[in-house]
């Protein structure tokens, strides 16, 4: 049987692992929304410019192996092959600056675009981090096993004198 407890009672303690910003690094590092002050304030008018920077947010700040990932050639590689050649990416803090874009591109596709990209690269992270993990605890197990034979073989040593001829 669980017992539930209201959510104002439950204190959460962030592990080694969890940011500090209390989301939990096993989720996909996804964009929740388009920042619409940094957009261009002619939008919607005559004056608009066709290519302009789009700014998301998001969901949880990126690990910097997932930054380092989205900096790489991977996805400005990807983004042409998707259809989507003058495209620019670039993390600042919590947001993804997509540059030379456009509204109309993000709602065409290029949103699952990036939200896929964006997938690959939190998966590939995770898995980076897992293995890593484990080589860390094979290391800590081989140690544990070394040192405890060491203690084992030290305690056996007696330093008691030879025994008297009579």
């Amino acid at each position: 049987m669980t017992v539930d407890t209201p959510a104002s009672s439950r204190t959460r303690t962030p592990s080694p692992a969890t940011p500090a910003d209390g989301s939990s690094p096993s989720a996909d590092l996804g964009l929740s929304s388009v920042l619409t002050g940094s957009l261009p304030p002619t939008l919607g008018t005559p004056g608009a410019p066709e290519r302009y920077q789009v700014d998301a947010v998001f969901r949880r700040r990126p690990l910097p192996e997932e930054v380092d990932a989205i900096m790489s050639a991977e996805p400005h590689d990807a983004l042409p092959a998707a259809g989507y050649p003058g495209v620019t990416l670039r993390v600042a803090d919590r947001r993804l600056e997509i540059g030379n874009s456009n509204l109309e591109e993000l709602e065409n596709g290029l949103a699952t675009v990036l939200a896929d990209l964006l997938a690959g690269i939190s998966g590939r992270v995770r898995q980076a981090q897992s293995a890593a993990f484990d080589r860390a605890a094979a290391a800590a197990d081989i140690e544990h096993t070394r040192a405890e034979d060491v203690i084992q073989r030290a305690g056996r040593i007696a330093f008691d004198p030879t025994p008297a001829s009579d």
